[in-house]
């Protein structure tokens, strides 16, 4: 009896890890085409002969599209968002946070484009840039409004304006060669838009980038 329990305890592990492997291999091959330029118009059909399965076997894991979207994005930006966030907040100042995680994006689309062509097009068609990023947006524009530091009283205004103009930045960045402190100037401007003081905001965002550091362990989730 112990033996087939042991040996049922097997298989089912052996299942697990071949579910896992799949399902891996079906992120992976989105995150690709997704990463093309004509990313935004990938099909379960495509997804599936890049993976190398059939749509069955696309089924089998995900539901369609919009669902196998919100797991690529979270693949995408969990690890980075999290050493971002970790990294800002150890800033005391929320407009540098603001400022920080938006240069962080914009120079890591110069060092990973198809990143940054990810973003583009699994924001097309969900949340820009995903639950997380989309979430610790706002409550940094919450944070610095409730230090005073910004003439906007709506919090969502704030986060649309700095999510929608970093992904149209983004947007330009792929299609048109910018000047090398062109995430500056960007982050400026939204600093400005916000309400921060023109000196001010230049000066916030002159800082020097700090190094991204990885959240410890137990704050991953």
């Amino acid at each position: 009896m112990a033996d087939a329990r042991s040996d049922r305890a097997r298989r089912l592990e052996l299942g697990r890890q071949r579910r896992a492997k799949t399902r891996a291999k079906i992120i992976a091959a989105a995150f690709e085409l997704f990463g093309e330029e004509d990313g935004l118009y990938a099909r379960i059909e495509d997804v599936s002969q890049r993976a190398g399965i059939t749509r069955a076997t696309f089924y089998d894991h995900f539901s369609g599209m919009s669902e196998l979207r919100e797991a690529v994005t979270y693949e995408v930006t969990h690890d980075f968002l999290t050493a971002v966030t970790h990294t800002v907040s150890l800033l005391p100042d929320p407009r540098e946070r603001i400022s920080v995680a938006i240069r962080f994006y914009l120079h890591r689309v110069r060092e990973v484009p198809g990143w940054g062509r990810s973003m583009i097009n699994l924001s097309a068609n969900g949340i820009i840039f995903g639950a997380e990023t989309f979430r610790q947006a706002e409550l940094t524009v919450v944070d610095a409004i409730a230090a005073g530091h910004l003439t906007i009283v709506d919090s969502a205004l704030g986060r649309d304006a700095i999510l929608g103009t970093t992904i149209a930045a983004i947007s330009t960045m792929l299609r048109e060669e910018r000047d090398g402190n062109y995430p500056e100037q960007v982050v400026t401007m939204i600093l400005v838009g916000l309400g921060v003081a023109p000196a001010d905001a230049r000066e916030i965002t002159e800082r020097q980038l700090p190094a991204l550091i990885p959240a410890p362990r137990q704050e991953q989730t």
